[in-house]
């Protein structure tokens, strides 16, 4: 074994840093950069995907917004996220690690602490909760800073496991937020700050809550974590300024694996910032034709059928994505990306397909509506799986196809496309409706089985990775 030294350090700057280099990888400061990064990319995604837990019970809290007017708000993080990314991409030579990881941390707290406020009482203004869940976006943006800089650390032959541990683990902050929300809004003893409310429910009396608790409980974290990143992180110097980084648009694999991965992560962003909201309106209180009336008055039109809770189901798809990520990458490492990108998209046009005739509910009998209830749940979970795979064998792709300092632009500008996805999955559903939406999707998914046959997983690929 090598005992030749680390690199030299200067500050918060590494010198000589070469993790091609096995004699002087310093990797025990690879994996905390890992472990510290995937802390606060966790806390990000929980900052970025707050308000898909909470905007689904804003009129049951008392406030008086249109389905389509939920739809746009639960949309607004991914459109802040997508533009956000793009400011984000470009950060990792400028600022490093360190200062990076520690801001944006910092920079969580703001939509947190105001969603927290803002559910204490239905008084907001519609433009004012827009604002909220646009700086939500910051999580999101993140996203394209933290991973490119991770990546630095790593040797390519190690970057499908390391950047899918930290994306994998960084998407649990989805499912953890939408999971724990039930439960924290529950608990007086956590109300440290702010009353109760009444939470209104279909053919139930109102339920005190406290549902600051959702929001509040995730701050001390982010300033746990703004700490560890300043005190325990390094900057990996990266020569590139905004002009240079722009170079990965001249190369045509940069188009290929954005509209490769706007089918995997714009597929999970999307459904789940969407999940809850979809169900509720198909198959839940938002439903008309299946519930009457509203709060406590509210009676279910289909005799024998039982409205699904939609914070029961809710966190399962993101978590299935979130798992599969980090599940996956390990192969994608002994096999490459590109044929697991392949298996995803087949993957997805079969569970997007089983899921549309779901999209339609029957409302004719409550057997008819549990039927298509459990179509759209395990269609919907399937492509959660599909989805997941995806994210990790892309990033897999990416560092085989590009050169270090193109790979990690390239892996910030894919991710901030991608983020569009609740927003265009909110817009795609509002104005087109699901089924039409989802046949798009069903069509883009063909689109990128072909490319990826053709560019990287077929005998003698062009670009094998």
């Amino acid at each position: 074994m090598s005992t030749a030294p680390a690199p030299a350090r200067k500050g918060e700057w590494l010198e000589s840093w070469d993790p091609e280099n096995e004699q002087t990888w310093d990797k025990s400061l690879a994996w905390r950069t890992l472990w510290v990064t995937t802390f606060c990319l966790t806390l990000a995604f929980v900052a970025w995907f707050l308000p898909s837990a909470i905007i689904p019970k804003l009129n049951a809290l008392g406030y008086d917004f249109s389905k389509s007017q939920l739809y746009w708000m639960a949309a607004m993080p991914g459109l802040a996220a997508g533009l956000l990314r793009l400011v984000w991409m470009v950060l990792p030579p400028i600022l490093g690690t360190r200062k990076m990881v520690s801001l944006t941390s910092l920079l969580l707290i703001a939509s947190t602490l105001g969603w927290g406020v803002r559910v204490q009482s239905p008084t907001a203004p519609y433009w004012e909760l827009m604002v909220l869940a646009f700086l939500a976006g910051i999580g999101g943006g993140a996203f394209s800073g933290f991973m490119p800089s991770t990546s630095y650390f790593f040797p390519r032959r190690m970057q499908g496991t390391a950047l899918g541990l930290q994306a994998g683990l960084g998407n649990f902050g989805v499912s953890l937020v939408q999971l724990l929300t039930p439960y924290l809004i529950a608990i007086s003893a956590l109300a440290i700050f702010g009353g109760s409310q009444q939470m209104t429910v279909p053919g139930k009396p109102p339920v005190e809550v406290w549902y600051q608790n959702a929001a509040f409980v995730w701050i001390p974290l982010m300033v746990v974590g703004a700490i560890l990143a300043w005190t325990m992180l390094k900057s990996v110097p990266i020569k590139a300024n905004i002009r240079q980084q722009f170079d990965i648009f001249g190369n045509q694999d940069t188009w290929w694996m954005t509209i490769l991965y706007i089918m995997t992560f714009g597929t999970f962003s999307g459904l789940a910032a969407q999940f809850g909201l979809l169900m509720a309106n198909l198959y839940g209180n938002g439903n008309s034709e299946i519930v009457e009336g509203t709060g406590a008055t509210a009676t279910v039109l289909v005799a024998g059928y039982a409205v699904p809770d939609v914070v029961k189901y809710v966190f399962l798809g993101p978590l299935i994505g979130a798992a599969a990520r980090v599940g996956f990458s390990p192969l994608t490492d002994r096999m490459g990306g590109a044929i697991w990108t392949l298996i995803s998209g087949i993957g997805l046009v079969a569970s997007i397909t089983y899921t549309i005739p779901a999209l339609t509910p029957d409302t004719s009998s409550a057997a008819a509506l549990e039927a298509g209830f459990d179509q759209f749940l395990y269609g919907m979970l399937a492509i959660f799986l599909f989805a997941g795979i995806g994210n990790a064998s892309t990033f897999k792709q990416m560092p085989m196809i590009f050169e270090r300092r193109q790979a990690g632009g390239v892996i910030g500008w894919t991710a901030a496309i991608a983020a569009f996805g609740p927003f265009f999955f909110g817009m795609g559903v509002t104005t087109l409706g699901p089924v039409a939406f989802y046949s798009i999707g069903v069509a883009w998914a063909v689109m990128c089985v072909g490319i990826t046959w053709w560019r990287y997983a077929r005998p003698g690929a062009p670009k094998p990775g």
